[in-house]
């Protein structure tokens, strides 16, 4: 993407109230963005952290900013790419120019992105370096939920992705709170070796403690708050069940490549035009 001296970027978040990890991500991509010095300021906004949302509406001076690129750092469209974000920024589609004339350009969220595949394959790989993909399943783990089906649609996408590369024995999309349950892992695996990749922007405590609790590697939540020995969980690869091998990656949202996945996202939406409908 060229150089915009009159442009901002603004990444948004989901952030949390008890979990200091969460917004980690989002920070550290936006930081290394604003080192490529690509657009005029880099900015970040958050549900459930400071910045607010509503603080956004006044992060860049329309005078010398004319253009604010609005890029989700959300796995999937949603109630929150559809209904939080653009309610809380006052956007009325994918261009909406404010009365001081300062356009501002919703993007698609980054789960959205076909590198998607790459940085998943890329995570994978990492994890279980010395493990033939042919002999193991990967496992893409997912929030799941009944009150919005589009939580499960980009685990499935990617699944099918990864799939029809054939590097894999298997690829399975797998859940925490819907089937196929991350929980019934054993009986969905026939291989020796079982590869997992928690499809969430952050490492938390589902990535921490829920799905470890629920592949059987942990037994229970863990009082500790140390961000460090959280992180133990990735480091003690691989765990042998059953006489199989698991191995299992930080979440795939941590991955530097994000970084350019959010200026694809901010690329594309020129590229595309703003005809695309809707403000999901």
């Amino acid at each position: 993407m060229a150089s915009k001296s009159d442009s901002a970027l603004l990444i948004i978040g989901h952030g949390s109230t008890v979990n200091r990890d969460s917004s980690a991500p989002t920070l550290a991509h936006a930081a290394e963005i604003r080192r490529r010095q690509i657009f005029a300021e880099v900015g970040c906004a958050f549900w459930k952290e400071e910045p607010s949302l509503r603080d956004a509406l006044f992060l860049f001076d329309p005078k010398p900013i004319r253009e604010v690129y609005v890029v989700p750092n959300f796995i999937s469209e949603g109630y929150f790419t559809q209904t939080v974000i653009p309610r809380e920024l006052e956007l009325n589609g994918r261009l909406t120019k404010r009365p001081s004339g300062q356009i501002w350009k919703y993007c698609r969220p980054v789960g959205n992105h076909s590198m998607m595949t790459e940085l998943l394959l890329k995570r994978a790989g990492k994890v279980a370096q010395d493990v033939n993909p042919a002999q193991s399943t990967l496992l893409i783990v997912a929030h799941g939920t009944d009150l919005n089906e589009n939580s499960a649609v980009a685990a499935k996408r990617e699944a099918e992705n990864i799939r029809g590369l054939g590097k894999y024995a298997e690829v399975l999309n797998v859940y925490m709170e819907e089937p196929p349950l991350v929980s019934d892992w054993k009986k969905l695996t026939k291989t020796p070796n079982v590869v997992v990749v928690p499809f969430f922007i952050s490492d938390g405590l589902h990535s921490y403690e829920d799905i470890p609790v629920l592949l059987g590697i942990a037994n229970e939540r863990s009082t500790t708050t140390s961000c460090a020995a959280r992180g133990e969980v990735f480091r003690r690869n691989p765990y042998k069940i059953d006489g199989r091998s698991l191995f299992y990656a930080p979440s795939i949202g941590t991955d530097a490549g994000f970084a350019d996945i959010i200026i694809e996202q901010a690329t594309r939406f020129d590229s595309e035009g703003s005809h695309r409908g809707g403000t999901g």
